[in-house]
């Protein structure tokens, strides 16, 4: 086990994909003296419980931005890190079923191929040969983009860890963070179960635990941890290899291959914000109804296993990312409301800029925690 240092440039908290992505793009920009805790194992959080859905479809231009650079980082990952994370660019297949469905992604999908995300909309026979599970029964239009996708939430975190460290940032686990420290409005030290870090910075990537770590430097970081299921099934005969990930929209069931079966799970509007994760069968009679509407062949299917996990949701479902104004040196990348995993790549790149005070490829501006307080919220219409 990692020795606790005494002093770092820099204290990254939190070990999931967001930690590790930043943690690697700091050490290898030459950031000296990164330092990543984590309080459990790497990727314990959300990130090893995600979907493992990579998408550029969004309605928002700046996650647009965030998804197709992380696309094309995880396209280069193998050969950047040494490590595979079983990457299938099989695209995402919205399905839509309202006109106001409809108009609002033919409106994003104008966007993304302004911003050279090769995305299209389609007829309800061209999304069934797409996906041969649905029906099309009161089906309007799909969406889709080949470059999407999914990939394995551990494998790119231990990528990135194991390329980090090779970059020299030193990664203690089993370290709770217990404090901040400052002195007027810098930062001075974190202080952790097993023992202190003298720094100057902190890098807040706490996921759904972000709340109470931005408290404790005086940071405002609204972030609301928000339980979701997923299961898994049986194996299915004759499962295309190129099954892209399927969201019934109106619903949000979702579906994907996991190894020879399936990977299915939806929204539950009964779930109430908090921090549980074990699993309960509450919303299978839901996830049944929405099959049987819109992908009926999952009935028959046995479920195998399953988990739950924490979505970091925001008030308008929309990240946080930037430098706190009330403290020094301060940064925070948070709240990503469900879609963290696949923007991990991105965010790290701009939060190295940050930290170096650099222009990020994209302004994230509009994403500080302050647009609550100014009432400028901006909202993201393709969540899941």
């Amino acid at each position: 086990m990692t020795a606790l240092p005494g002093r770092a440039g820099v204290v990254v908290i939190g070990g999931g994909v967001m930690g590790t992505s930043i943690a690697y793009h700091l050490a290898r920009a030459g950031v000296p003296d990164v330092v990543l805790v984590e309080r459990d194992e790497l990727a314990s959080g959300s990130t090893s419980r995600a979907a493992g859905g990579v998408r550029a479809q969004f309605s928002d231009e700046l996650n647009i931005q965030l998804g197709a650079r992380s696309l094309e980082a995880f396209a280069r990952f193998g050969e950047e890190t040494g490590h595979d994370i079983g990457l299938h660019r099989v695209g995402y297949l919205f399905l839509l079923s309202t006109p106001e469905e409809v108009e609002a992604f033919e409106a994003g999908v104008r966007l993304q191929n302004g911003l050279g995300v090769p995305s299209r909309m389609l007829d309800p026979a061209e999304a069934r040969r797409l996906s041969p599970l649905i029906t099309t029964d009161g089906l309007l239009a799909a969406a889709f983009s080949p470059d999407d996708g999914h990939c394995t939430p551990e494998a790119v975190v231990h990528g990135y860890t194991a390329a980090a460290r090779r970059h020299g940032v030193r990664v203690v686990r089993h370290c709770e963070v217990t404090g901040i420290e400052t002195r007027g409005d810098d930062i001075t030290a974190v202080v952790t179960a097993l023992g202190r870090i003298d720094t100057p910075a902190v890098v807040c990537a706490a996921g759904a635990w972000s709340r109470a770590v931005g408290a404790m430097a005086g940071v405002d970081l609204p972030v609301e941890p928000l339980r979701r299921q997923i299961a898994v099934t049986e194996p299915v005969p004759d499962l295309p290899p190129d099954l892209p990930m399927t969201i019934d929209f109106t619903s949000s069931l979702y579906f994907h291959t996991e190894g020879p079966g399936l990977l299915v799970g939806m929204s539950d509007p009964d779930e109430r914000p908090g921090f549980a994760t074990e699993t309960h069968d509450r919303w299978i009679p839901r996830l049944c109804e929405a099959m049987e509407h819109r992908a009926p062949a999952l009935l028959d299917l046995r479920r195998t296993g399953g988990w739950a996990g924490l979505y970091e949701i925001t008030p308008d479902h929309n990240a946080l990312i930037g430098e706190a104004s009330s403290v020094s040196r301060f940064l925070y990348a948070t709240g990503f409301s469900g879609h963290g995993f696949l923007q991990g790549p991105a965010v790290g790149e701009v939060v190295r800029d940050l930290f170096l005070g650099h222009d990020p490829f994209v302004d994230i501006t509009p994403l500080r925690a302050e647009r609550f307080a100014a009432d400028a919220l901006r909202p993201e219409v393709n969540c899941v």
